[in-house]
């Protein structure tokens, strides 16, 4: 019956994984972009399916929101036999010149999570992005013609963050962009040997008379822009 959570069956998850906080994401994924979806799990909302992009076996994995939750989909996907783990999601964006629905390549992540000191103890972490998997998604971004932003972001637990303006603190400090799960997907794949990278959309930008939120039509083309390259991405790795 596979693992606690991601209840897939031996052999049907792919090396090759997209994780989406969201499970409407997962399935608009796995419904525009895989060819022959198959859903394998769908315990406690943890929707997956695998199928494949031109000819590449691939699975789209639901995480849910924070690093808690991330962190046990990842543990049981590489359980499963995941390798290559990589994070499609939404975040809000620092960076003065970044536009809403503009692509964020995480190079690294700013743990303010407590599930990475949990698991890394009392010993200080720098949670970075997987070297291929990190040059994989740059090429795919520069080929796909898409713009993005490169650089670390924060990992928080926090959505609805007290300080008004966050870029203000962190984006003087190198962090590009803010989400709530990379952090720990890139801990636990490389302690339990596996690759991690991490795309993320812009959806929400700070101004001076409050935040603006990307919606309807921006958002789906987006996330579209953002599929090109992470799947072109995984895709290379096999080629």
């Amino acid at each position: 019956m596979g693992e606690i959570h991601v209840q897939a069956e031996s052999g049907q998850i792919a090396e090759n994984v997209l994780l989406s906080g969201n499970p409407a994401r997962t399935r608009y994924i796995a419904e525009t972009f895989f060819d022959a979806p198959e859903k394998v799990t769908d315990k406690r909302g943890l929707v997956g399916f695998t199928g494949t992009h031109e000819g590449t076996p691939v699975t789209v994995q639901t995480t849910g929101i924070g690093a808690p939750s991330a962190a046990i989909v990842v543990e049981e996907l590489v359980r499963l036999g995941a390798r290559n783990l990589l994070r499609v999601g939404s975040c809000g964006g620092y960076h003065p010149k970044m536009r809403l629905g503009d692509l964020v390549v995480a190079t690294a992540a700013l743990p303010l999570v407590g599930v990475v000191g949990q698991l890394s103890g009392v010993t200080p972490t720098a949670p970075a992005a997987s070297a291929e998997l990190l040059a994989a998604a740059m090429r795919a971004a520069e080929e796909a013609g898409v713009r993005h932003f490169a650089g670390p972001v924060v990992s928080t637990d926090l959505f609805y963050d007290p300080d008004p303006a966050p870029q203000n603190t962190w984006y003087p400090r190198g962090a590009i962009a803010v989400e709530m799960e990379a952090a720990a997907v890139f801990t636990l794949a490389a302690m339990r040997g596996a690759s991690a990278g991490c795309l993320l959309m812009v959806d929400t930008l700070w101004r001076q008379d409050g935040p603006s939120h990307i919606e309807g039509k921006g958002e789906r083309e987006a996330t579209d822009r953002m599929m090109r390259v992470a799947l072109g991405a995984l895709c290379s790795l096999v080629r």
